[in-house]
Protein backbone atom coordinates (compact mmCIF):
# COMPACT_ATOMS: atom_id res chain seq x y z
CA UNK A 1 0.00 0.00 0.00
CA UNK A 2 1.33 3.56 -0.39
CA UNK A 3 0.34 7.06 -0.74
CA UNK A 4 -0.96 10.43 -1.23
CA UNK A 5 -1.08 14.51 -1.08
CA UNK A 6 2.63 16.38 -2.27
CA UNK A 7 4.56 13.20 -1.93
CA UNK A 8 8.03 12.37 -3.40
CA UNK A 9 5.70 9.48 -4.74
CA UNK A 10 2.47 9.09 -6.34
CA UNK A 11 1.20 5.72 -4.94
CA UNK A 12 1.33 4.53 -1.19
CA UNK A 13 -0.83 2.01 -0.71
CA UNK A 14 0.69 1.92 3.25
CA UNK A 15 -1.92 2.04 5.11
CA UNK A 16 -4.48 1.69 7.50
CA UNK A 17 -4.83 3.00 11.46
CA UNK A 18 -7.89 1.96 13.93
CA UNK A 19 -8.42 4.01 16.62
CA UNK A 20 -11.32 5.50 18.61
CA UNK A 21 -15.08 5.69 17.31
CA UNK A 22 -16.56 8.14 19.62
CA UNK A 23 -20.24 9.57 20.28
CA UNK A 24 -21.15 12.71 21.88
CA UNK A 25 -20.95 13.39 25.63
CA UNK A 26 -23.38 16.50 25.82
CA UNK A 27 -26.00 13.89 27.90
CA UNK A 28 -23.36 12.74 30.07
CA UNK A 29 -23.29 14.03 33.48
CA UNK A 30 -20.10 14.76 36.04
CA UNK A 31 -21.62 12.36 38.22
CA UNK A 32 -21.77 9.65 35.70
CA UNK A 33 -18.09 9.02 35.93
CA UNK A 34 -17.65 6.07 37.64
CA UNK A 35 -13.64 5.74 38.86
CA UNK A 36 -10.80 8.07 38.53
CA UNK A 37 -7.97 5.52 38.23
CA UNK A 38 -5.30 6.00 40.71
CA UNK A 39 -2.41 5.00 38.61
CA UNK A 40 -3.50 7.48 36.07
CA UNK A 41 -4.19 10.73 37.75
CA UNK A 42 -1.13 12.42 37.59
CA UNK A 43 -1.65 16.32 36.21
CA UNK A 44 2.07 16.77 34.91
CA UNK A 45 1.53 13.35 32.59
CA UNK A 46 1.33 13.20 29.25
CA UNK A 47 -1.25 11.70 27.35
CA UNK A 48 -1.25 9.79 23.89
CA UNK A 49 -4.40 9.08 22.37
CA UNK A 50 -4.52 6.37 19.71
CA UNK A 51 -1.98 3.73 19.76
CA UNK A 52 -1.34 3.00 16.06
CA UNK A 53 2.19 3.43 14.80
CA UNK A 54 1.41 7.21 15.24
CA UNK A 55 0.55 7.14 18.66
CA UNK A 56 2.78 4.31 19.19
CA UNK A 57 6.09 5.75 17.76
CA UNK A 58 5.34 9.28 20.07
CA UNK A 59 4.74 7.87 22.89
CA UNK A 60 7.80 5.28 22.48
CA UNK A 61 10.07 8.21 22.18
CA UNK A 62 8.40 10.01 25.25
CA UNK A 63 9.02 7.41 27.58
CA UNK A 64 12.44 6.93 26.28
CA UNK A 65 13.32 10.38 26.86
CA UNK A 66 12.34 10.10 30.62
CA UNK A 67 8.63 11.49 30.19
CA UNK A 68 5.73 10.32 32.07
CA UNK A 69 3.33 8.73 29.28
CA UNK A 70 0.15 6.93 29.26
CA UNK A 71 -1.07 5.68 25.74
CA UNK A 72 -4.86 5.28 25.48
CA UNK A 73 -6.18 2.65 23.14
CA UNK A 74 -10.04 2.44 22.45
CA UNK A 75 -9.55 -0.92 21.07
CA UNK A 76 -7.96 -4.41 22.92
CA UNK A 77 -4.64 -4.18 20.62
CA UNK A 78 -1.69 -1.52 18.81
CA UNK A 79 -1.40 -1.08 15.56
CA UNK A 80 -4.61 1.03 14.26
CA UNK A 81 -4.25 0.18 10.65
CA UNK A 82 -1.55 -2.20 10.73
CA UNK A 83 -3.86 -5.26 11.00
CA UNK A 84 -2.35 -8.83 10.08
CA UNK A 85 -4.91 -11.43 10.27
CA UNK A 86 -3.27 -14.60 11.09
CA UNK A 87 -6.66 -16.64 12.53
CA UNK A 88 -8.26 -17.37 9.62
CA UNK A 89 -6.10 -19.13 7.78
CA UNK A 90 -4.47 -22.43 8.08
CA UNK A 91 -0.49 -23.43 8.05
CA UNK A 92 0.47 -20.44 9.87
CA UNK A 93 -0.57 -18.18 6.56
CA UNK A 94 -1.13 -14.49 7.34
CA UNK A 95 -2.28 -11.72 5.34
CA UNK A 96 -1.67 -8.14 5.42
CA UNK A 97 -5.82 -6.81 5.47
CA UNK A 98 -4.38 -3.10 6.52
CA UNK A 99 -1.48 -1.57 6.19
CA UNK A 100 0.96 -3.03 3.68
CA UNK A 101 3.85 -2.20 1.76
CA UNK A 102 7.56 -0.73 3.28
CA UNK A 103 9.33 1.05 0.20
CA UNK A 104 12.64 1.67 -0.04
CA UNK A 105 12.22 5.06 0.93
CA UNK A 106 10.83 4.59 3.99
CA UNK A 107 13.43 5.31 6.17
CA UNK A 108 11.55 5.35 9.64
CA UNK A 109 10.20 1.84 9.18
CA UNK A 110 13.76 0.79 8.16
CA UNK A 111 15.05 2.19 11.36
CA UNK A 112 12.66 0.99 13.56
CA UNK A 113 13.08 -2.25 11.85
CA UNK A 114 16.42 -2.75 12.35
CA UNK A 115 16.45 -1.20 15.84
CA UNK A 116 13.98 -4.23 16.76
CA UNK A 117 15.70 -6.76 14.86
CA UNK A 118 12.74 -7.15 12.14
CA UNK A 119 13.33 -7.63 8.06
CA UNK A 120 11.78 -5.57 5.08
CA UNK A 121 11.42 -8.84 2.36
CA UNK A 122 10.97 -7.05 -1.37
CA UNK A 123 7.06 -7.92 -2.59
CA UNK A 124 6.50 -9.89 -5.63
CA UNK A 125 6.19 -7.17 -8.46
CA UNK A 126 3.78 -6.97 -11.11
CA UNK A 127 3.89 -9.79 -13.57
CA UNK A 128 0.21 -9.83 -15.13
CA UNK A 129 -2.89 -7.61 -16.31
CA UNK A 130 -6.37 -8.41 -16.98
CA UNK A 131 -8.07 -5.41 -18.18
CA UNK A 132 -11.38 -5.38 -20.47
CA UNK A 133 -11.37 -9.10 -20.69
CA UNK A 134 -7.55 -9.15 -22.48
CA UNK A 135 -4.56 -11.54 -20.39
CA UNK A 136 -1.59 -9.77 -20.74
CA UNK A 137 1.81 -10.78 -19.26
CA UNK A 138 4.25 -7.62 -17.88
CA UNK A 139 7.34 -8.67 -20.24
CA UNK A 140 5.06 -9.24 -23.05
CA UNK A 141 3.94 -5.12 -22.61
CA UNK A 142 6.97 -3.71 -21.74
CA UNK A 143 9.12 -5.74 -24.78
CA UNK A 144 5.25 -4.08 -26.93
CA UNK A 145 4.52 -7.85 -27.69
CA UNK A 146 1.11 -6.91 -25.90
CA UNK A 147 -0.48 -3.54 -26.19
CA UNK A 148 -3.59 -1.83 -23.72
CA UNK A 149 -6.40 -2.05 -24.87
CA UNK A 150 -6.72 1.71 -24.17
CA UNK A 151 -7.23 4.13 -26.48
CA UNK A 152 -4.34 7.07 -26.33
CA UNK A 153 -1.74 5.08 -24.25
CA UNK A 154 2.17 4.86 -25.16
CA UNK A 155 3.67 1.21 -25.48
CA UNK A 156 5.32 -0.41 -23.07
CA UNK A 157 4.57 0.42 -19.85
CA UNK A 158 1.28 0.28 -17.93
CA UNK A 159 1.52 2.93 -14.96
CA UNK A 160 2.24 7.10 -15.59
CA UNK A 161 0.35 7.06 -19.20
CA UNK A 162 -1.57 10.22 -18.09
CA UNK A 163 1.69 11.93 -17.12
CA UNK A 164 2.42 13.80 -20.77
CA UNK A 165 -1.19 14.94 -20.67
CA UNK A 166 -0.21 17.32 -17.56
CA UNK A 167 2.87 18.32 -19.25
CA UNK A 168 1.92 21.89 -19.09
CA UNK A 169 1.49 22.63 -15.58
CA UNK A 170 4.62 20.29 -15.12
CA UNK A 171 6.34 22.97 -16.73
CA UNK A 172 4.57 25.61 -15.37
CA UNK A 173 5.44 24.20 -11.37
CA UNK A 174 9.48 24.48 -12.86
CA UNK A 175 9.04 28.16 -14.61
CA UNK A 176 7.16 29.60 -11.73
CA UNK A 177 7.79 27.27 -8.52
CA UNK A 178 5.34 25.31 -6.34
CA UNK A 179 3.99 28.22 -4.39
CA UNK A 180 3.52 30.50 -7.22
CA UNK A 181 -0.29 31.84 -7.41
CA UNK A 182 -0.69 29.80 -10.97
CA UNK A 183 0.72 26.58 -9.69
CA UNK A 184 -1.56 27.15 -6.14
CA UNK A 185 -4.54 27.87 -7.90
CA UNK A 186 -4.58 24.39 -9.61
CA UNK A 187 -5.41 23.02 -5.95
CA UNK A 188 -9.16 24.38 -6.85
CA UNK A 189 -9.45 21.70 -10.22
CA UNK A 190 -9.66 18.00 -9.45
CA UNK A 191 -7.15 15.67 -11.65
CA UNK A 192 -10.06 14.15 -14.07
CA UNK A 193 -10.90 17.84 -14.86
CA UNK A 194 -7.32 18.62 -15.64
CA UNK A 195 -6.47 15.27 -17.69
CA UNK A 196 -9.20 16.53 -19.85
CA UNK A 197 -7.99 20.39 -20.17
CA UNK A 198 -4.56 18.48 -21.62
CA UNK A 199 -6.79 16.49 -23.77
CA UNK A 200 -6.71 13.33 -22.35
CA UNK A 201 -9.03 10.34 -24.07
CA UNK A 202 -11.33 8.94 -21.64
CA UNK A 203 -9.35 5.69 -21.82
CA UNK A 204 -6.41 7.71 -19.90
CA UNK A 205 -8.84 9.06 -17.53
CA UNK A 206 -10.21 5.90 -16.89
CA UNK A 207 -6.83 3.82 -16.61
CA UNK A 208 -5.63 6.52 -14.47
CA UNK A 209 -8.41 5.32 -11.88
CA UNK A 210 -7.10 1.71 -11.86
CA UNK A 211 -3.68 2.85 -12.08
CA UNK A 212 -3.12 5.71 -9.22
CA UNK A 213 -6.55 6.24 -7.96
CA UNK A 214 -7.11 2.67 -6.69
CA UNK A 215 -3.66 3.81 -4.42
CA UNK A 216 -5.14 7.16 -3.03
CA UNK A 217 -8.03 4.69 -2.58
CA UNK A 218 -10.65 7.54 -4.11
CA UNK A 219 -11.64 8.48 -7.98
CA UNK A 220 -9.83 11.29 -10.28
CA UNK A 221 -13.00 13.31 -9.56
CA UNK A 222 -11.97 13.95 -5.81
CA UNK A 223 -8.71 14.63 -5.96
CA UNK A 224 -6.35 17.74 -6.16
CA UNK A 225 -5.07 18.41 -9.44
CA UNK A 226 -1.94 20.47 -7.59
CA UNK A 227 -1.14 16.87 -5.59
CA UNK A 228 -0.44 14.97 -8.81
CA UNK A 229 1.35 17.59 -10.84
CA UNK A 230 3.49 18.62 -8.07
CA UNK A 231 4.34 14.83 -7.05
CA UNK A 232 5.27 14.50 -11.12
CA UNK A 233 7.51 17.57 -10.92
CA UNK A 234 9.09 16.86 -7.63
CA UNK A 235 10.02 13.07 -8.57
CA UNK A 236 9.26 9.85 -10.67
CA UNK A 237 6.35 8.46 -10.33
CA UNK A 238 5.33 4.93 -9.18
CA UNK A 239 5.23 2.51 -11.71
CA UNK A 240 5.89 -1.14 -12.75
CA UNK A 241 9.84 -1.63 -11.33
CA UNK A 242 8.79 0.00 -7.78
CA UNK A 243 10.45 -2.02 -5.49
CA UNK A 244 7.91 -2.81 -2.42
CA UNK A 245 8.39 -4.69 0.96
CA UNK A 246 6.74 -5.81 4.15
CA UNK A 247 8.23 -6.96 7.16
CA UNK A 248 8.95 -10.28 7.29
CA UNK A 249 6.70 -12.54 9.56
CA UNK A 250 3.98 -10.01 9.58
CA UNK A 251 3.59 -5.79 9.32
CA UNK A 252 1.81 -5.99 12.95
CA UNK A 253 5.26 -7.28 14.65
CA UNK A 254 6.19 -3.91 14.49
CA UNK A 255 3.38 -2.33 16.67
CA UNK A 256 3.90 -5.41 19.24
CA UNK A 257 7.03 -4.52 20.07
CA UNK A 258 6.56 -0.98 20.63
CA UNK A 259 4.00 -2.20 22.60
CA UNK A 260 5.68 -4.77 24.18
CA UNK A 261 8.19 -1.50 25.29
CA UNK A 262 5.64 0.33 26.71
CA UNK A 263 3.98 -2.06 28.51
CA UNK A 264 1.38 -1.13 30.98
CA UNK A 265 1.72 2.55 30.25
CA UNK A 266 -1.10 1.53 27.31
CA UNK A 267 -4.39 1.88 28.35
CA UNK A 268 -6.25 -0.44 26.40
CA UNK A 269 -10.44 -0.44 25.86
CA UNK A 270 -10.93 3.08 26.28
CA UNK A 271 -12.93 5.00 23.62
CA UNK A 272 -12.19 8.73 24.25
CA UNK A 273 -15.57 10.48 24.24
CA UNK A 274 -14.69 13.74 25.66
CA UNK A 275 -11.29 16.16 26.32
CA UNK A 276 -11.43 19.03 28.00
CA UNK A 277 -8.48 21.47 28.29
CA UNK A 278 -7.68 24.85 29.31
CA UNK A 279 -4.01 26.69 29.98
CA UNK A 280 -3.45 24.86 33.27
CA UNK A 281 -3.63 21.42 31.46
CA UNK A 282 -6.67 18.99 30.03
CA UNK A 283 -8.55 15.66 31.53
CA UNK A 284 -9.54 13.17 29.06
CA UNK A 285 -13.03 10.88 29.60
CA UNK A 286 -12.78 7.59 28.34
CA UNK A 287 -15.65 5.31 28.54
CA UNK A 288 -14.15 1.40 29.31
CA UNK A 289 -16.99 -1.43 29.43
CA UNK A 290 -19.70 1.20 29.94
CA UNK A 291 -18.37 3.25 32.24
CA UNK A 292 -16.28 6.43 32.24
CA UNK A 293 -12.72 7.25 33.47
CA UNK A 294 -11.41 10.68 34.10
CA UNK A 295 -7.59 10.99 33.27
CA UNK A 296 -5.82 14.30 34.02
CA UNK A 297 -2.32 15.44 31.69
CA UNK A 298 -0.16 18.47 31.01
CA UNK A 299 -0.07 17.72 27.73
CA UNK A 300 -1.60 15.84 25.02
CA UNK A 301 -1.36 14.03 21.39
CA UNK A 302 -4.04 13.35 19.41
CA UNK A 303 -3.22 10.41 16.84
CA UNK A 304 -6.61 9.65 15.87
CA UNK A 305 -7.59 9.86 12.00
CA UNK A 306 -9.69 12.91 11.72
CA UNK A 307 -12.71 10.75 10.48
CA UNK A 308 -12.83 10.14 14.20
CA UNK A 309 -11.78 12.58 15.93
CA UNK A 310 -14.95 15.11 14.01
CA UNK A 311 -17.39 12.86 16.53
CA UNK A 312 -15.23 13.71 19.54
CA UNK A 313 -16.79 16.65 22.07
CA UNK A 314 -14.11 18.79 22.73
CA UNK A 315 -14.38 21.70 25.55
CA UNK A 316 -14.00 24.38 24.91
CA UNK A 317 -13.20 23.45 21.17
CA UNK A 318 -10.41 23.44 18.66
CA UNK A 319 -10.03 27.19 16.12
CA UNK A 320 -12.14 27.76 13.86
CA UNK A 321 -9.88 26.81 10.89
CA UNK A 322 -9.01 23.21 12.57
CA UNK A 323 -12.48 22.54 13.32
CA UNK A 324 -13.31 22.93 9.33
CA UNK A 325 -10.34 20.61 8.72
CA UNK A 326 -11.07 17.56 11.51
CA UNK A 327 -14.67 17.79 9.92
CA UNK A 328 -13.88 18.21 5.87
CA UNK A 329 -10.59 16.02 5.74
CA UNK A 330 -11.15 13.91 2.58
CA UNK A 331 -10.88 9.88 2.68
CA UNK A 332 -11.26 7.31 0.49
CA UNK A 333 -12.50 3.77 0.55
CA UNK A 334 -11.01 0.47 0.90
CA UNK A 335 -11.29 -3.31 1.35
CA UNK A 336 -8.97 -6.29 0.90
CA UNK A 337 -10.12 -9.61 0.61
CA UNK A 338 -7.91 -12.69 1.63
CA UNK A 339 -8.77 -16.18 -0.56
CA UNK A 340 -7.05 -19.30 0.51
CA UNK A 341 -6.32 -22.13 -2.00
CA UNK A 342 -5.26 -25.47 -0.90
CA UNK A 343 -2.91 -25.16 -4.49
CA UNK A 344 -0.52 -22.15 -5.90
CA UNK A 345 -2.10 -22.58 -9.30
CA UNK A 346 -0.91 -19.15 -10.17
CA UNK A 347 2.57 -20.46 -9.93
CA UNK A 348 1.86 -22.85 -12.95
CA UNK A 349 3.76 -21.82 -16.23
CA UNK A 350 0.70 -21.18 -17.91
CA UNK A 351 -0.89 -18.98 -15.13
CA UNK A 352 -1.19 -14.95 -16.10
CA UNK A 353 1.33 -14.41 -13.15
CA UNK A 354 1.24 -14.41 -9.49
CA UNK A 355 0.64 -10.34 -8.92
CA UNK A 356 -1.85 -9.00 -11.33
CA UNK A 357 -3.22 -5.60 -12.11
CA UNK A 358 -7.01 -6.13 -13.21
CA UNK A 359 -9.89 -3.76 -14.24
CA UNK A 360 -11.67 -5.82 -11.96
CA UNK A 361 -13.77 -4.51 -8.95
CA UNK A 362 -10.65 -6.45 -6.67
CA UNK A 363 -8.55 -4.07 -8.81
CA UNK A 364 -5.02 -5.84 -7.51
CA UNK A 365 -4.79 -9.31 -6.94
CA UNK A 366 -1.69 -10.89 -5.87
CA UNK A 367 0.06 -14.10 -3.97
CA UNK A 368 0.28 -13.08 -1.16
CA UNK A 369 2.31 -15.77 0.77
CA UNK A 370 5.39 -15.86 -1.17
CA UNK A 371 7.85 -16.11 2.08
CA UNK A 372 5.82 -18.65 3.52
CA UNK A 373 5.80 -22.63 2.95
CA UNK A 374 4.11 -24.97 1.97
CA UNK A 375 1.25 -26.26 -1.08
CA UNK A 376 -1.45 -23.77 0.38
CA UNK A 377 -1.51 -19.56 -0.34
CA UNK A 378 -2.94 -17.08 -0.23
CA UNK A 379 -4.61 -14.48 -2.89
CA UNK A 380 -4.70 -11.05 -1.06
CA UNK A 381 -6.78 -8.13 -2.87
CA UNK A 382 -6.82 -4.45 -3.06
CA UNK A 383 -10.13 -2.62 -4.23
CA UNK A 384 -10.91 1.09 -3.56
CA UNK A 385 -12.99 3.94 -4.26
CA UNK A 386 -16.88 3.28 -5.90
CA UNK A 387 -15.78 -0.47 -6.44
CA UNK A 388 -14.72 -0.87 -2.51
CA UNK A 389 -18.16 0.91 -1.75
CA UNK A 390 -20.21 -1.12 -3.80
CA UNK A 391 -18.73 -4.47 -2.44
CA UNK A 392 -18.90 -2.61 0.98
CA UNK A 393 -23.14 -2.98 0.69
CA UNK A 394 -22.58 -6.63 0.00
CA UNK A 395 -22.82 -9.23 2.87
CA UNK A 396 -19.52 -11.09 3.51
CA UNK A 397 -20.83 -14.11 1.58
CA UNK A 398 -21.28 -12.17 -1.22
CA UNK A 399 -18.36 -10.14 -1.10
CA UNK A 400 -17.04 -13.67 -0.88
CA UNK A 401 -18.61 -14.90 -4.27
CA UNK A 402 -18.11 -11.76 -5.86
CA UNK A 403 -13.97 -12.26 -5.41
CA UNK A 404 -14.30 -16.13 -6.12
CA UNK A 405 -15.56 -15.32 -9.52
CA UNK A 406 -13.49 -12.75 -9.92
CA UNK A 407 -10.74 -15.11 -9.68
CA UNK A 408 -12.28 -17.55 -11.34
CA UNK A 409 -12.52 -15.52 -14.65
CA UNK A 410 -8.58 -14.94 -14.42
CA UNK A 411 -7.53 -18.46 -13.67
CA UNK A 412 -10.22 -20.22 -15.05
CA UNK A 413 -9.07 -23.54 -12.71
CA UNK A 414 -8.92 -21.48 -8.95
CA UNK A 415 -12.86 -23.09 -7.83
CA UNK A 416 -11.05 -26.18 -8.05
CA UNK A 417 -8.58 -25.35 -4.90
CA UNK A 418 -10.70 -22.74 -3.14
CA UNK A 419 -10.78 -23.15 0.58
CA UNK A 420 -11.80 -20.07 2.63
CA UNK A 421 -11.55 -16.67 2.75
CA UNK A 422 -12.31 -13.16 4.57
CA UNK A 423 -12.60 -9.76 3.96
CA UNK A 424 -11.54 -6.07 5.45
CA UNK A 425 -14.12 -2.91 4.85
CA UNK A 426 -12.14 -0.44 6.56
CA UNK A 427 -14.96 2.24 6.18
CA UNK A 428 -17.56 0.13 7.97
CA UNK A 429 -14.65 -0.47 10.65
CA UNK A 430 -16.10 1.79 13.81
CA UNK A 431 -12.57 2.65 14.76
CA UNK A 432 -11.82 4.32 11.53
CA UNK A 433 -14.56 4.51 9.28
CA UNK A 434 -12.91 5.02 6.31
CA UNK A 435 -9.23 4.16 4.27
CA UNK A 436 -6.60 6.92 4.50
CA UNK A 437 -6.62 10.80 3.81
CA UNK A 438 -6.63 11.78 0.37
CA UNK A 439 -5.01 15.33 -1.17
CA UNK A 440 -9.24 16.50 -1.67
CA UNK A 441 -9.90 19.28 -3.93
CA UNK A 442 -9.49 22.52 -2.33
CA UNK A 443 -7.47 20.91 0.64
CA UNK A 444 -3.99 21.89 0.12
CA UNK A 445 -3.59 24.02 3.51
CA UNK A 446 -5.36 20.84 5.59
CA UNK A 447 -2.11 19.08 6.56
CA UNK A 448 -0.79 22.44 7.80
CA UNK A 449 -3.98 23.13 9.77
CA UNK A 450 -4.35 19.48 10.83
CA UNK A 451 -0.70 19.19 12.38
CA UNK A 452 -0.16 22.72 14.54
CA UNK A 453 -1.03 22.45 18.18
CA UNK A 454 -3.50 24.20 20.06
CA UNK A 455 -2.87 24.80 23.84
CA UNK A 456 -1.74 21.67 25.46
CA UNK A 457 -2.85 19.49 22.46
CA UNK A 458 -0.62 18.35 19.59
CA UNK A 459 -1.32 16.28 16.56
CA UNK A 460 0.34 12.96 15.03
CA UNK A 461 -1.82 10.58 12.63
CA UNK A 462 -0.87 10.00 8.69
CA UNK A 463 -3.19 13.16 7.68
CA UNK A 464 -1.09 15.31 9.67
CA UNK A 465 2.36 14.06 8.30
CA UNK A 466 4.19 15.49 4.69
CA UNK A 467 4.17 11.76 3.59
CA UNK A 468 0.89 10.65 4.54
CA UNK A 469 -0.50 7.71 3.68
CA UNK A 470 1.66 4.98 4.54
CA UNK A 471 3.07 3.55 8.22
CA UNK A 472 6.14 6.11 7.34
CA UNK A 473 3.99 8.97 7.16
CA UNK A 474 2.46 7.95 10.63
CA UNK A 475 5.92 7.30 12.38
CA UNK A 476 6.85 10.80 11.02
CA UNK A 477 3.93 12.50 12.58
CA UNK A 478 4.77 10.81 15.70
CA UNK A 479 8.08 12.08 15.90
CA UNK A 480 7.26 15.46 14.51
CA UNK A 481 4.57 15.70 17.62
CA UNK A 482 7.00 14.69 20.00
CA UNK A 483 9.69 17.12 19.29
CA UNK A 484 7.10 19.72 19.31
CA UNK A 485 5.19 19.15 22.41
CA UNK A 486 9.36 18.45 23.92
CA UNK A 487 10.38 22.01 22.91
CA UNK A 488 7.66 23.88 24.30
CA UNK A 489 7.89 21.82 27.86
CA UNK A 490 11.86 22.83 28.05
CA UNK A 491 11.01 26.68 26.79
Amino acid sequence: MSGVLLSNKISRRSFLKKTSAITSLASISPFSISSIVSDLSDDKRILVIGAGLAGLSCAYELDKAGYNVILIEARSRAGGRVRTYRDAFADNLYAEMGAEYVDSTDNLVHQYCKDFGLRVLPAKQYDGVFVRGNRLSMKGLKSGQDSLPYDGVLEGKLFGQEARYIQEWIDLVKQKGENSPEVLALDNMSIEEMLKKGGAPKDIIELYTYTNATESTTVPSRMSALYMVLANARASAFSEDTVEGRIFGGNDRLPKIFAKKLGTKIKYNRALKRLKFNSKGLTAIVNQNGANESIKGLKCVIALPASVLRNVDIEPGFSSDKTYCIQNQDYGHVMKVAMQYRKRFWDQKKSIGQRVFTDTSLRRIYHFSIDQPGPRGILLTFTSGEDAKKLGRLSEERRMRNAQKTCENIWPESSKYWENGITKYWNEDPWVKASYSIAGVGQKGFRDILAKPEGPIYFAGEHTAFYRASMNGAIESGLRAKSELIQALEA
